[in-house]
């Protein structure tokens, strides 16, 4: 890879530093001018080698760029305050389901997971901003469909979706019960749907 010419450096730097949200290449691109896109590329990666081990890394989610504390240094900057999330059964099955097969629409949602979902269920993954509507299926009905956010991507730890554990990692790593089919069955294009008819709230009962 051939290195960036010191002032393209420098400007692809001072852009990420002052963006409120993350970047891409082209946003990035369009804002010094429409400089040239591989150069923009190769500043960000020679950017991400030089903060390398320092106390903040230039880190790409979902082909966004930005600048964020070094992971083995966040313990150091938590406050006493911290706001937990926790996600029903539901909601949890759902966002497995939208980050191994998006876009994909309700209808899609719940004949894999064979229940019934309630609007609450993807309201609280809206909000809190991991899921997104993505558009809607050119189909007759035109479902909305849901896709997973950047902000699900940071906030797993995510480069991207093909960083998403498979089967066989989660069990090597005790996640996952050796002959526990239901995870299987959510995050794979063959599962097996439960038994239709129930709903959200019957399924957690």
């Amino acid at each position: 890879m051939s290195e960036p010419p010191d002032d393209l450096l420098r400007a692809v730097e001072a852009t990420v530093f002052a963006a409120e949200d993350p970047l891409s290449a082209e946003q990035i691109a369009a804002h010094l001018g429409d400089a040239d896109r591989q150069g923009i590329r190769e500043a960000l990666a020679q950017l991400q080698e030089d903060y390398a081990g320092r106390g903040i890394a230039l880190v790409e989610r979902g082909r966004r760029w930005h600048f964020e504390t070094a992971g083995d240094l966040a313990h150091l900057l938590r406050t006493t305050r911290e706001q937990s999330r926790r996600l029903s059964r539901a909601a949890t099955e759902v966002l497995a389901i939208v980050a191994y097969h998006e876009p994909v629409s309700r209808a899609e949602i719940e004949s894999i997971r064979g229940v019934q979902t309630a609007k609450g269920t993807l309201d609280v993954l809206l909000e809190a901003g991991w899921i997104k509507v993505a558009g809607r299926r050119e189909v007759p009905g035109r479902p909305v469909i849901y896709a997973t956010t950047p902000e699900f991507l940071d906030h797993f730890g995510l480069s991207s979706r093909r960083d998403l554990p498979g089967i066989e990692e989660l069990r090597a790593t005790g996640m996952l019960d050796p002959v526990d089919e239901a995870f299987e069955a959510l995050t794979s294009s063959g599962g097996e749907p439960g038994e239709a008819g129930e709903s959200d709230d019957e399924a957690a009962g």
